[in-house]
């Protein structure tokens, strides 16, 4: 089976500030036609290390490549960017706005129409900028990210700022963006935004890589089987003397277990009867993502 392209790869990247360890050894890989979401806490590192692949901070150490390549003026022509709201002019249109942007940048003045009707800002592309809500602006500085059809969208905290009908605006533009064969790649705190959007993940947590991947293998729902019994030492000995046994933690007088198979709790009910444990609780409890994530970052 032929590779999927690597469309970003980080390489052991460390960012220090003073006695602050901002990134350490950081690597992984970013597909091709992802939504690849940098998880994590604030403090955690993603808005560094979007600022180092973008070239806007320098790593103290690691490398990483765009494409394959290096990183040089040519290749960051191919990559769209919303790091921080851009400073538009209050007095000026959304529409002379992103004019004035796309001859900075070059390129994108054929594209105007097609970033704010992608943005559902055309019907406002004559209102000064200075009437829009927090959430128009946040767009409008995404529609300034799309313009001269990038192959990568990177994005930090795509919707911050916005109401729920403008996140789901967004989410769902970042959801078709990927769809038509962009690479995003978005910084978020939210486990819910990148579980809704994104295919792919990187976890931080200060500055630490804790995993990445696919969403749901990182992600992954488990069952969580929580039993009692009077002789918690015996049954304690019991389970842990299973293969299949993945993790067990003590919360209030029972036991909380994860197997690494689809073990059912009237096989696990039925195992300790036979070996001498009567269970004076059992119960069965899905294991969200939020847990998930919990677990990962606590």
């Amino acid at each position: 089976m032929e590779q999927q392209q690597q469309i970003l790869s980080l390489d052991q990247v460390s960012k220090r500030y003073g006695r602050i360890q901002a990134l350490n050894n950081v690597s992984f890989t970013v597909p091709a036609g992802s939504v690849f979401g940098v998880l994590g806490p604030n403090g955690s590192g993603k808005t560094t290390l979007l600022g180092i692949i973008m070239d806007v901070l320098k790593a103290n150490a690691g490398t990483y490549t765009w494409f394959g390549q290096t990183p040089h003026e040519d290749l960051r022509k191919r990559i769209g960017s919303l790091l921080e709201t851009p400073n538009f002019y209050h007095y000026y249109s959304a529409i002379r706005n992103l004019q004035i942007t796309a001859a900075v940048k070059g390129r994108g003045e054929d594209d105007i129409e097609r970033v704010l009707q992608l943005t559902e800002l055309w019907e406002r592309r004559d209102s000064r900028f200075s009437t829009f809500s927090l959430g128009m602006k946040q767009r409008l500085a995404i529609a300034n990210a799309l313009l001269g059809r990038p192959e990568v969208l990177l994005l930090d905290e795509p919707t911050n700022g916005l109401d729920p009908a403008g996140i789901a605006e967004i989410r769902e533009l970042i959801r078709n963006l990927g769809q038509q064969g962009t690479t995003v790649i978005m910084a978020s705190h939210l486990l819910d935004e990148v579980e809704k959007v994104c295919s792919h993940v990187a976890i931080l947590k200060k500055g630490v890589l804790l995993t990445s991947g696919h969403v749901d293998e990182v992600l992954a729902n488990e069952d969580m089987i929580e039993i009692g019994a009077a002789d918690l030492a015996g049954l304690e000995g019991l389970l842990k003397s299973l293969p299949e046994l993945k993790s067990i933690r003590r919360h209030n007088g029972s036991f909380q277990v994860v197997f690494s198979d689809s073990r059912s709790a009237e096989q696990v009910n039925r195992y300790c009867f036979e070996n001498g444990i009567t269970l004076s609780y059992l119960a069965v409890k899905r294991k969200s993502l939020e847990a998930r994530f919990i677990e990962l970052t606590n």
